[in-house]
């Protein structure tokens, strides 16, 4: 007898042999597609799919759709539009339903963790994401998400309208519940007013009986479709062992509606409908805005992907969307439209609005060369760009990912309270048990209802989000002031920030070159001439000191046989005059007899001086206003400069800094920052690549956005818009945010021991102590949230 197909069910050929070990057997197939795709199916990790299957896969669709969706994601060329790569390991941002508090995300961080291959896993309980790092060579991203659905967590890769689109359904769906339990809830009222109240002194027991019927009749809904999430959740962290605060929310609902079903079918006892109808519908509305607020909270990163538009115009006209276009692709840009990926200018001078990554109102102006990034705004003028990054690579998507990144990184008070939270679920089911046990010999009549409150009263949901959300809105915040977040510890070291070091030139100057004066030597040439002279050479160098000179350039004055003498200066001929631009000893026949100054160079005809050139590196307008601000709070000042000792002094004697130490290499920064006592909580702020290992070593780093990339990958903060005086706000922010989250815990504390023993005492019904429940999470909710109008 043939053996048919273990994949597809047709019949096995006699004179083949196909086999796949699945389930710990051998399999047979009926051809090498079937086998192809089996073993593909166990590679993936997916060989429950045969476990629980109903039917053999179809011929002609081998692959059941939710494995093939699931495989697809490890296509190489699918995964450009959502995974980062960077060294030997692949990031993504996953959305994830089923979310619900911080056990959630313990539990996924512990069991994800524990796969071959991840790396790194963190969640955000407020945004129901989750970054995963992993190590392609060891395991594949089908395989990682399959991992978390069984878990119970359906995960899929983060799209902002695929996000857009599940917070609308988990938003009707909840509308949904409420509507049901808010009716039922009014419903099994008014019979309870009858059956408690006794409103008809003489009614008859049947009647009782009935109304007690009609109760069942409403509250079952309830029970079985509104209160439905409540034992998903409850359910889920049962079967991985990590307790969550649904838990005795549905010990308590089930309880209190199996006691009244039996009382109703024995026709003695207490029934509960009311409190169950009433539990649930005020749970449900404080999770409802819960959710809302959650969604503003965390609404402003996501809200940058928004900028990007869905289609781009080629350069021939054709419209292709946006996630298509590959690196090199023309792209023509027409007045008022949004630009539509990282590229450079190929033709046209133009100005775009880039206040959303920088926070800066004013237009910047962009001509031949010149980088765009996507999501910033066109000005009045069409061009046409090139495009130089894709989508995961641009600007947008990585500072949407550091923002993530930095609201899913803990700082050590939200580790603790996330603790604090797991271990009171226990807390709160062996005291509901004690409560009964103690009512049930001293009143039981009241027993069971007086455990009932107590189970609902006293979950830790407050407690939870004290944290997370006080961060996100901070996060957000921060934004609009063209600061990026790389790692969640900003606010709370800011805070102890007892010594700050900085960086000169690009951080507390402006790291270009400006000529401040022009001293001219010889009469028979005006400033502008030597100027214009001087200009003329420099157009043939590409120094820091030449782009100085580009304002002067005049054609009327041009320098012929131009020749660039690498490490001394310029040198050509001007009118028959042999010219020459560069240090004293280059430019003049005899350098010692001026005095020399370092930050000037000398314009020279036949070896005789003809205009001396001084310049310096401007210091930023709010340097001052900075410095002087961490000086009134009393926190120690270094500049730490590789520049010369000279100009080091200068700009901190301007700027009223007393300790320099100038002259140093990148080694010997990181040498002076481990020398510091333990008791030395060090702010720097660099942008050089020289400054990548100090800001790397520091307590805390904030690199300008002006700087290197290799400065802002070794940094916490990014500074966008180069805006020194940012960072006072960033810091009186982080002082607000502290204090908000000490309200929030002290307030979830509080109310918790409040509620408790008034709960145990038995003075607490159910239906109060659900409201309380709700009422304490927004209220923790709506106080994290006027960081959101922060100022400074």
């Amino acid at each position: 007898m043939n053996k048919a197909c273990y994949h597809c069910g047709e019949e096995v050929p006699g004179d083949t042999q196909f086999t796949v070990t699945i389930l710990g057997e051998q399999r047979e197939m009926c051809c090498p597609g079937c086998q192809a795709i089996a073993q593909t199916i166990v590679d993936s990790g997916l060989v429950s799919y045969y476990q629980y299957r109903q039917t053999t896969a179809e011929k002609l669709d081998l692959v059941p759709e939710s494995i093939k969706n699931l495989i697809h994601y490890d296509d190489e060329q699918v995964q450009e539009e959502f995974v980062f790569k960077h060294d030997q390991h692949n990031e993504v941002t996953l959305s994830l339903e089923g979310v619900s508090c911080a056990a959630c995300a313990w539990l996924i961080e512990k069991h994800m963790l524990q796969q071959s291959g991840i790396t790194e896993v963190s969640v955000n309980t407020l945004t129901h994401r989750a970054r995963l790092v992993w190590d392609p060579t060891k395991t594949k991203l089908s395989r990682i998400i399959t991992q978390l659905q069984r878990l119970g967590y359906k995960a899929s890769p983060f799209e902002q309208d695929d996000q857009e689109q599940a917070y609308h359904r988990a938003s009707r769906q909840y509308l949904y519940r409420i509507g049901i339990a808010g009716i039922a809830s009014m419903q099994v009222m008014m019979v309870a007013i009858a059956l408690y109240l006794e409103v008809f002194s003489d009614l008859d027991e049947a009647f009782k009986h009935y109304f007690r019927i009609v109760s069942l009749f409403f509250a079952t809904p309830v029970m079985l479709y509104s209160a439905w999430p409540f034992y998903e959740n409850a359910w889920r962290s049962i079967k991985a062992r990590a307790p969550s605060m649904d838990v005795p929310v549905s010990i308590a609902m089930i309880m209190a509606y199996v006691a009244s079903i039996v009382a109703t079918v024995n026709r003695s006892g207490e029934v509960f409908y009311e409190a169950v109808t009433m539990f649930a519908f005020f749970l449900l509305l404080g999770r409802y805005f819960e959710m809302k607020a959650r969604r503003e909270a965390s609404a402003h990163s996501a809200n940058l992907l928004k900028l990007v538009p869905t289609f781009a115009t080629l350069s021939d006209g054709t419209q292709v969307p946006v996630r298509q276009l590959k690196v090199g692709d023309l792209l023509r840009v027409l007045p008022g439209e949004s630009i539509p990926a990282d590229g450079h200018v190929l033709l046209g001078q133009i100005y775009v609005d880039e206040s959303m990554l920088t926070g800066e109102s004013v237009p910047v102006a962009k001509t031949v060369g010149d980088a765009v990034f996507a999501g910033t705004l066109n000005g009045d003028e069409s061009f046409e760009m090139q495009v130089t990054k894709n989508k995961t690579d641009s600007m947008i998507s990585h500072i949407v990912r550091m923002q993530d990144n930095a609201q899913m990184s803990k700082p050590r008070i939200a580790e603790i309270a996330d603790i604090v939270s797991r271990y009171f679920v226990i807390a709160t089911l062996v005291i509901g048990a004690s409560t009964w046990l103690f009512w049930h010999f001293y009143h039981p009549d009241d027993a069971f209802w007086i455990m009932l409150s107590v189970l609902v009263a006293t979950c830790p949901c407050a407690l939870a989000l004290a944290t997370p959300t006080a961060i996100t809105c901070a996060t957000s915040r921060l934004s609009h002031f063209g600061i990026l977040l790389r790692k969640g510890h900003v606010f709370e070291t800011l805070c102890c920030v007892n010594h700050f070091i900085m960086d000169k030139t690009g951080t507390l100057t402006e790291g270009r070159i400006e000529i401040y004066r022009t001293q001219v030597h010889d009469l028979r040439f005006t400033s502008q001439q030597c100027q214009a002279i001087a200009a003329s050479l420099e157009q043939h160098a590409n120094h820091p000191l030449a782009k100085a000179f580009a304002s002067f350039s005049d054609p009327h004055h041009l320098v012929e046989q131009v020749e660039n003498v690498i490490g001394s200066g310029l040198q050509g001929r001007y009118q028959g005059v042999s010219i020459r631009l560069g240090s004293a000893s280059f430019a003049l026949a005899k350098p010692n007899s001026i005095s020399q100054d370092p930050d000037c160079i000398y314009l020279s005809g036949d070896g005789q001086l003809i205009a001396s050139f001084y310049y310096q590196d401007p210091i930023r307008r709010d340097s001052l206003a900075m410095v002087t601000e961490f000086k009134k709070s009393g926190i120690r000042l270094t500049l730490l400069s590789g520049d010369n000792q000279l100009n080091a002094q200068r700009v901190a004697d301007e700027m009223g800094i007393e300790q320099v130490i100038a002259n140093v290499s990148p080694e010997q920064k990181l040498s002076y920052l481990h020398s510091l006592p333990d008791d030395n909580i060090t702010l720097m702020i660099g942008d050089g690549i020289n400054d990548a290992p100090i800001l790397a070593g520091a307590h805390l780093s904030v690199a300008m956005g002006g700087g290197t990339d290799v400065a802002k990958a070794s940094s916490d903060m990014v500074l966008l818009n180069d805006k020194l005086s940012n960072v006072l706000k960033a810091r009186e922010l982080a002082f607000k945010t502290r204090k908000i989250i000490k309200e929030n815990l002290w307030f979830s504390l509080f109310y918790n021991l409040l509620i408790l023993p008034l709960a145990i005492m038995g003075y607490v019904p159910p239906y109060i102590a659900s409201l309380g429940m709700s009422v304490s999470s927004v209220v923790v909710i709506a106080n994290s949230m006027r960081l959101l109008k922060f100022h400074g």
